[in-house]
């Protein structure tokens, strides 16, 4: 049963949690990590930071885009379900998480949130913010670029802490490529692989990585957290509550947009069957469920963040605009090669024609 039981967590670690690792990369990745809690700015900042109560970085936003009013209304209703992390069997392959590992995406206003999930024109995003209720661990990738590394000349590791550095600048430079839909199942390998090592084997506690938006300009940034840091607490809705919500209404103009939410509580003071009551006979259906609830599959993990139910948005998207670089294309013609050997080579047998030809018609 033991063998079992250890099979169970073995197989739902690698499915939920962190899939399997080569222990090459771990060869890799240990030096480069094992210092980073001691790395900082030029101006003194660390590279890992702390986030939640009591610390600057403390909320998130996260955004959903939602092409029907029946999926979006079924979010408005519990946020903290369809807006929180996936559960494992809907998380799609990211830049850090592999298929079915539930991490949460974030972004640190609005803006970036909304471009992060690129919604087409005409669908609906909604947008919620997220407290971070406990203390958290990041490593904070958009500081690299300013990352300092001191040390002697005669101090022999000084030249592997600033290789390090050099690997974590191009880690950040990774992260932040685009990368085309086609090419994503590879080219987020790296990524998910140093991801699953920091979320797992790092010797410095880490939650979660800070990295520079991809969609967005400006003074805006993304967050992922593990796994282990993921969970969203659930709201507070008494049982038995009927939730329903709704995007408009019809008015004597045609429809408005006008997105509400409504719960329908039951009474705070249920009056118990006394008959029941005085039986003290147990609640078989009750003992039932409980027996079926398998502790493995529960979820242990703290919570870490709580959304902010007020602070829900809906934006529609109207239209999308690109920032690009312009390039002229130029267009050339020349002669090839092959085309230049055959013309001389054509200019040679004419002329050689035209000689034999004087040669023969001359007078002996």
């Amino acid at each position: 049963m033991t063998q079992r039981m250890d099979w169970r967590s073995f197989e739902k670690s690698l499915k939920t949690e962190a899939r399997f690792f080569s222990r090459t990369a771990a060869n890799h990745l240990t030096p480069i990590f094992d210092g980073i809690g001691e790395l900082q700015t030029r101006d003194g900042r660390p590279l890992v930071v702390d986030a939640g109560p009591g610390a600057d970085f403390h909320t998130l936003y996260r955004a959903g885009v939602f092409q029907s009013d029946d999926k979006l209304e079924a979010a408005l209703g519990r946020p903290d379900i369809h807006l929180g992390s996936p559960p494992a069997p809907l998380a799609a392959a990211g830049r850090m998480n592999a298929r079915g590992i539930s991490v949460f995406y974030g972004a640190n206003n609005q803006k970036a949130a909304i471009a992060e999930v690129r919604p087409p024109v005409g669908s609906q995003v909604a947008v919620a913010q997220f407290e971070i209720i406990r203390k958290l661990r990041l490593l904070d990738l958009t500081a690299l670029s300013d990352a300092r590394v001191t040390g002697s000349i005669f101090d022999f590791g000084l030249a592997g802490r600033m290789e390090h550095a050099v690997f974590l600048r191009s880690l950040s430079g990774r992260i932040t490529r685009p990368v085309m839909p086609d090419d994503e199942p590879f080219e987020y390998l790296a990524t998910q692989a140093i991801a699953d090592f920091l979320a797992t084997e790092a010797s410095v506690p880490i939650d979660g990585i800070i990295f520079p938006s991809v969609q967005a300009a400006g003074d805006v940034f993304n967050v992922v957290l593990f796994h282990k840091a993921a969970r969203v607490e659930a709201m507070n809705v008494p049982e038995g509550t009927e939730i329903s919500a709704s995007t408009g209404r019809w008015t004597e103009d045609g429809w408005e947009e006008d997105y509400e939410v409504l719960e329908k509580v039951p009474p705070l003071h249920k009056e118990v069957d006394k008959s029941e009551q005085d039986s003290g006979s147990p609640d078989f259906a009750a003992t039932a469920e409980i027996r079926r609830l398998d502790p493995r599959e529960a979820d242990w993990r703290d919570a870490s963040l709580r959304i902010v139910s007020e602070s829900i948005e809906v934006h529609r998207v109207k239209r999308v605009e690109f920032a690009t670089n312009e390039f002229t294309v130029k267009r050339h013609r020349r002669e090839t090669r092959d085309s230049i050997t055959s013309s001389r080579a054509a200019t040679t047998e004419m002329s050689t024609n035209a000689t034999a030809s004087l040669t023969q018609g001359a007078t002996p």
